[in-house]
């Protein structure tokens, strides 16, 4: 079935128009011309995007197809969702390697996207836990594996290589869904990122303050998770944001004192406690359309890796945010390690930080600054996240683009998988 849509990414900033096809067997996905996929589309920005064309949903493939309990590799549809696969196999002894903040993320937007977890300091990114991709490439199924061209252009590589019909994923043994967390305060940018340098816990990230500024600037919570032993009933208790809110609702102030009260909700010494694994993995979950908080014009994320020897800078860019009075409470700061999968995958080893914004034109503006700065700290902006960058900038980010685009030229030759964010950061062209 084929309609035309009017559809957005999950920041609402970026909107299109166009026929969106919904196919319910693989026959009828295979009669149609070479189209642009996408699953439920949290990716913030452009790039579920395709306005004026075709898009092909792919959130009704997510069967799970065969499991070998010995080995853990999980043989999945694209439109399966990260959080389902969690639920259905963890009272098994098993987990995905790398979940990300959602555990709405499809297997094949993960795989899109190469994302990255709370472990990826120990564990890589998704795209190094995947052992088999299945390709539908102009009407012809062709598989990927790992360590060959294709492979490493299909892993965080946007979709260009042709619609991702199933994957096998390699999982890993855990005793149950209860974590425990040990939860400490930052008290300023300095302790942070020591505590994220210090850590040896299997998941870390931190919470950090985006409006604090003097000598609380980089305040914040680091989280550490273990995965404990038992099963417990995971709180299906869930909210909804009914509508858009209005403009106010994340006024300074109101982030201000939301922060002031967030990072109090601490002891001063520390605390460990058991939480569910959900709301661990995916604590906004639980509030269904979250995104509406920002209001009907949406907002935009900024989130950017710089390595390890940039953290002055990264730091700069950190008081710039601080200062400008536009940040959200929803910002994170991660020490990641080297681990990627493919010639687009973000991560890089270092620190990533990653903050929201309501989608204002002082905000765009800020987010273009950081866009700069980023790129002259030796860093990268990720994908997944961005709608604003500008194509050259992108190319010192990534040197590894020519290789891509050498194998999506070889797998799309006319272009017919472009999307509304590779035709604005012009990545297909040498």
């Amino acid at each position: 079935m084929t309609k035309d849509t009017h559809y957005t990414g999950w920041g609402r900033a970026l909107r299109a128009k166009g026929p969106v096809a919904r196919p319910e067997k693989l026959r009828h996905l295979a009669e149609l011309p070479p189209t642009p996929a996408f699953g439920m589309r949290r990716s913030y920005g452009d790039a579920p995007l395709n306005s004026g064309g075709a898009m092909v949903d792919m959130s009704g493939f997510d069967r799970f197809l065969a499991f070998d309990p010995e080995t853990g590799c999980l043989t999945v549809e694209a439109g399966a969702r990260i959080g389902d696969v969690a639920t259905a196999f963890v009272p098994q002894g098993w987990i995905p390697a790398v979940m990300p903040g959602t555990g709405f993320a499809t297997v094949g937007g993960c795989i899109a996207q190469d994302v990255h977890g709370k472990n990826h300091h120990h564990v890589g990114s998704f795209g190094a836990h995947v052992t088999e991709i299945v390709l539908l490439q102009n009407g012809v199924e062709l598989t990927a594996t790992p360590g060959t061209a294709l492979f490493q252009a299909t892993v965080g590589g946007l979709g260009q290589t042709g619609v991702i019909l199933r994957a096998t994923l390699r999982l890993k043994r855990c005793d149950g869904n209860l974590m425990l967390v040990t939860e400490r305060r930052a008290r300023n940018w300095e302790e942070h990122l020591a505590f994220l340098d210090a850590s040896e816990a299997s998941y870390t990230v931190g919470w950090i303050d985006a409006t604090a500024t003097g000598p609380a600037m980089g305040r914040g919570i680091v989280e550490e998770g273990e995965i404990g032993k038992g099963l417990v009933k995971e709180r299906k208790r869930t909210a909804k944001v009914p509508l858009d809110a209005p403009h106010f609702a994340l006024s300074s102030p109101v982030v201000r004192a939301f922060n002031q009260a967030y990072y109090h909700r601490v002891p001063a010494h520390g605390r460990t406690i058991a939480r569910p694994m959900a709301d661990f993995f995916f604590p906004l979950d639980k509030i269904h359309d979250w995104n509406r908080l920002y209001g009907r014009r949406g907002f935009h994320q900024f989130q950017c890796v710089v390595p390890l020897s940039s953290a002055r800078a990264l730091r700069a860019m950190m008081e710039r945010i601080s200062t400008s009075g536009l940040a959200s409470p929803l910002a994170v700061l991660k020490r990641m390690g080297a681990g990627r999968a493919g010639y687009l995958s973000f991560p890089m080893e270092g620190y990533t930080l990653a903050i929201d914004f309501p989608n204002r034109s002082a905000a765009r503006d800020l987010i273009r600054t950081l866009e700069i700065e980023t790129a002259e700290a030796g860093g990268r902006l990720y994908f997944a996240k961005d709608a604003l960058a500008e194509g050259a900038r992108i190319r010192t980010m990534y040197p590894e683009l020519n290789l891509w685009q050498e194998e999506v030229a070889r797998a799309d030759p006319t272009g017919a998988y472009q999307t509304d964010l590779v035709r604005r950061l012009n990545l297909r062209s040498a």
